[in-house]
């Protein structure tokens, strides 16, 4: 009887344990950002815009005024997708790391990128309802540390025309 009993309980600890308790799987995070730049370049807007984990989930532009919510990003992107081609980021390398509890991962991302050139992309996905979806997601251009004072001097220039463009 007593075999049973810890057959029993060995049997109801494993049938509990849920799949986030594994080692969270690098590959598939991999796979939901390398779909989602794919659905920019195909300008499969409904494929790209369900990557996110929601409506309130934050997409930051390299412009200083480029934060959105989904919500406001969506209509400011949908002319880029209707154009037949959003954008191309390409990753060049990745690193992915998750929380203790492996519902949440955050990652770095280098990107070649025709437009912008080299960039940068960092984010946060949550795994909710057996999916991860972006959370958050933050595209920079890196700037060489030899050049940062002359593109911080063109920086503060064009920040002043603007300001001076929005008084008028």
């Amino acid at each position: 009887m007593k075999k049973y009993l810890i057959l029993f309980v060995v049997l109801c600890a494993v049938s509990c344990t849920g799949s986030l308790d594994r080692v969270p799987s690098t590959d598939k995070v991999n796979q939901v950002l390398d779909d989602w730049h794919n659905a920019a370049e195909d300008a499969d807007f409904g494929r790209y815009f369900n990557h996110f984990a929601s409506d309130s989930a934050i997409f930051m532009g390299t412009d200083a005024t480029e934060r959105w919510t989904v919500a406001e990003f969506r209509p400011w992107a949908k002319p880029y997708f209707d154009r037949g081609k959003a954008w191309n980021f390409t990753p060049v390398e990745r690193h992915v790391s998750f929380s203790d509890n492996g519902r949440t991962a955050w990652f770095d991302e280098s990107l070649d990128t025709p437009n912008l050139g080299p960039a940068r992309g960092s984010g946060v996905l949550i795994y909710q309802k057996g999916e991860w979806k972006i959370a958050h997601y933050n595209l920079s251009i890196p700037i060489p540390n030899t050049i940062a004072d002359t593109v911080v001097a063109q920086v503060e220039k064009a920040l002043q025309e603007q300001s001076s463009n929005n008084s008028n």
